[in-house]
């Protein structure tokens, strides 16, 4: 005769974390799987490098254009202070008008990646791209991720990066 199987404790459940609550045992083998998404090409989360990458190619469109209008002197340092403050300001300014409308930046669509958002819906609209906006800015989450590769910034506003090519 075999031994009665034994019940699951009932700290199983939630001390091991969620993933255990929901039953699954086996860890993602990639970013996205458990949200449908492939592993790799178009429509994959776009990789942490290619991410950085926009971003640096977006704040050197905004510091270009913000030359274009506020005077540069390296050698004194509030006014470039002041420049750097009105480059900021550009970024956002470009970053949500571009993002809202299209799903991308211009470093986005240069790299080959552009945001999109969970539900489906083809915008992603100011009312998600400023927040995100703003927490890119402030840097920290930014550079937090999920196993998804998910900022807590893309959390916050329920987005995604994804690669388009």
């Amino acid at each position: 005769m075999s031994e009665p199987e034994q019940p699951t404790r009932w700290t199983g459940t939630w001390l091991s974390g969620p993933s255990a609550a929901s039953g699954r045992r086996d860890p993602q083998q990639w970013p996205g799987e458990r949200l449908g998404l492939p592993r790799s090409g178009r429509g994959s989360v776009a990789s942490r490098g290619a991410r950085l990458a926009a971003l640096l190619l977006d704040l050197v469109i905004a510091a270009l254009v913000t030359s274009l209008f506020v005077p540069t002197d390296i050698t004194r340092p509030e006014v470039m202070q002041t420049f750097n403050y009105w480059a900021i300001l550009v970024w956002f300014v470009i970053s949500v008008v571009a993002i809202s409308l299209f799903g991308f930046t211009a470093g986005m669509a240069a790299l080959g990646i552009r945001v999109a958002r969970l539900d489906g819906a083809s915008m992603v609209g100011p009312l998600r791209a400023i927040p995100r906006a703003i927490m890119t800015a402030v840097i920290v989450p930014a550079v937090v991720w999920d196993a998804d590769g998910r900022g807590l910034h893309d959390k916050a506003v329920g987005t995604i990066v994804l690669r388009t090519r």
